[in-house]
């Protein structure tokens, strides 16, 4: 933070692209008095049926939400408020409420309770994606709460002037309601890029800044005007005369940047000495396809499929499944969708799958692990999968492979199950693709012999950095020690990606690495084929790939990997990238 006068300049997420300033709206955090006291017997169905009409009042509210949203967005952001809905149908939700009443609760501290510890479960994972699914629950239970207790929402909807809306933090139904000829901008002292307020600025193209930190909440509230930087990632409070003039220049520059990146959507990415890629998105349910579609990315690289197992009390059967999978092939009609089987364990806690408490659930019974242990939850999602298949182009990616045993037991399922569906009379490609992702030192090690049993691989960078260096990267104190361009990882990803050549197979990179824009030269370089990212990062790398050709690249690569440390790499890149003279 830097403090200039009464001047403060805030540094958090970059959460959505483009600048505004303007006279500040403070939208404070929803505040609800709950009632000490226990309920007796003959006040437990009064109190029931209390919580009931919450219920309905609160599906009425989010389905009017849900229209409007289709109407004036799209319908893809429209489904965040159908899974919302979902909410107020879950037994661990709906359920545990109803029981604690019954047990004399009363029903606000019911609601309360049973909202905050679903809240913390999800807060704890480390997947950032599945992290920021507990802002969802909070949403739907704090709107339960209001009705509940009779308390009115506030009304985004009622600005009536141009303003810069800054809050503790924005619900999804919250950010439903802005509108973007009246904010300007936003910036929340939580959050994260993958909330669904994050999601929801990007697909209507307002400037947002998250996580500044709870500790500005002060500051935030007493802001009068303020300066939103969803480029850079920046916020300042009160600015001064040459922070407005700054912000001229800025939006400039940042029209300029977007019309430029935006002339690249139809054109391939494709290296000026004729060097062809493919760059894919990563998402984690159908909701997220509308920015996906906006950039034009050449199919989806990573479909995370644990979405549909949280925030309930069983898992989702075969036809669940597959009408989630079914929407993406059909939204992403004609290109390929790679859908990962289910990756629970280590940070991402399903409570109804009954996984142990682990001393290193890192280390432990997680992703394919679980899976080939519970044959039959397995083989659920994989006729999901298959049926899907019969829709579009699936190919079907297991994660968290370290030995060949693994992939031959999953792909003995596969055969049963393709079998099964047969004698059903069920439809599904025969040809299905199957892959795995290399995401411990011990595959990327094995590769060559791994290649010779799959169809392509997919490198996971966020695993396979912090299990090649020993990293927690939750850990603040020794997440520095997470580096994407540490030697011993980028020897590692040279020899996975070598190893697929070698096989005739596709080589494929899901983890964050693929999107940052220093690494894309190097990677480019080591002969990668295909890039999967966030949506946001992907017309930057397409402008990346068509500005170096294919031999300065491999130049690159090659003496990247003579250097000895993170520090020397990086800073070569930067050079590189900074050589080109990007617009």
């Amino acid at each position: 933070m830097e403090k200039k006068s009464d001047t403060l300049i805030l540094k958090g997420t970059a959460a959505s692209p483009g600048i505004a300033g303007g006279r500040v709206y403070y939208l404070k955090r929803d505040e609800f008095h709950l009632p000490q006291h226990s309920i007796g017997a003959g006040e437990v169905e009064a109190e029931l049926a209390a919580f009931q009409r919450a219920l309905e009042k609160t599906d009425g509210q989010l389905e009017e939400l849900q229209e409007r949203v289709e109407e004036e967005v799209d319908a893809d952001k429209a489904a965040i408020f159908a899974a919302h809905r979902l909410v107020l149908l879950d037994p661990a939700l709906v359920g545990e409420v109803e029981a604690r009443i019954r047990n004399g609760v009363n029903g606000a501290q019911a609601i309360f309770a049973v909202v905050r510890e679903l809240v913390e479960m999800l807060a704890q994972l480390e997947d950032e994606y599945l992290r920021e699914r507990a802002a969802d629950v909070e949403d739907v239970g704090k709107r339960i709460l209001g009705n509940f207790l009779g308390v009115p929402h506030t009304n985004l909807g009622d600005i009536r002037e141009a303003v810069v809306v800054l809050a503790p933090d924005l619900t999804p139904s919250k950010t439903a309601q802005l509108e973007p000829g009246q904010v300007l901008a936003f910036a929340t002292a939580a959050g994260g890029r993958t909330s669904h307020a994050a999601i929801m600025a990007r697909s209507l193209g307002i400037p947002a800044v998250v996580g500044l930190g709870e500790g500005h909440g002060v500051n935030l509230a007493q802001a009068q005007e303020a300066i939103v930087d969803g480029t850079r990632g920046e916020v300042v409070l009160n600015p001064r005369e040459e922070d407005w003039e700054r912000l001229r220049e800025r939006e400039r520059a940042y029209r300029e940047r977007r019309r430029h990146l935006n002339s690249l959507r139809e054109l391939p990415a494709q290296t000026p000495d004729g060097r062809r890629v493919r760059l894919l998105a990563n998402i984690g349910s159908p909701a997220d396809l509308g920015p996906v579609r906006e950039v034009n990315a050449e199919g989806i690289g990573l479909f995370r499929t644990e979405f549909l197992y949280l925030d309930r009390d069983s898992s989702p059967g075969e036809e669940e499944q597959f009408r989630a999978y079914k929407e993406v092939l059909e939204g992403m009609a004609p290109h390929p969708v790679t859908i990962r089987s289910l990756d629970i364990g280590g940070d991402k806690e399903v409570p109804h799958l009954g996984l142990p408490r682990e001393l290193n659930p890192f280390l432990g019974w997680r992703a394919i692990r679980y899976c080939l242990d519970q044959p039959e939850v397995f083989r659920t999602q994989l006729a999901a999968i298959l049926r899907a298949s019969a829709y579009g182009k699936v190919r079907l990616m297991l994660p968290m492979i370290t030995n060949l045993e693994e992939i031959r037991r999953a792909k003995a399922l596969l055969r049963e199950t393709a079998a099964d569906l047969a004698g059903r009379g069920l439809a599904y490609d025969g040809q299905l693709k199957v892959g795995i992702m290399i995401e411990t030192p011990g595959a990327a090690l094995l590769s060559d012999v791994l290649a010779q049993e799959v169809d392509f691989f997919s490198i996971g960078t966020n695993d396979l950095i912090q299990y090649s260096l020993a990293v927690d990267r939750g850990n603040e104190r020794v997440s520095h020690l997470f580096q994407a361009f540490h030697p011993g990882v980028l020897r590692l990803v040279q020899q996975v990606i070598a190893a697929g050549q070698a096989a005739g197979i596709e080589v494929a990179m899901c983890g964050e690495m693929a999107g940052d824009l220093w690494a894309v030269p190097l990677l480019l370089g080591l002969g990668l084929d295909e890039f999967s990212m966030g949506a946001g990062s992907l017309l930057a790398v397409k402008e990346i790939i068509r500005s170096l050709s294919y031999g300065d690249a491999q130049r690159l690569a090659a003496q990247a990997l003579g250097m000895s440390t993170a520090g020397e790499i990086g800073a070569l890149m930067k050079e590189c990238i900074s050589g080109l003279g990007l617009k």
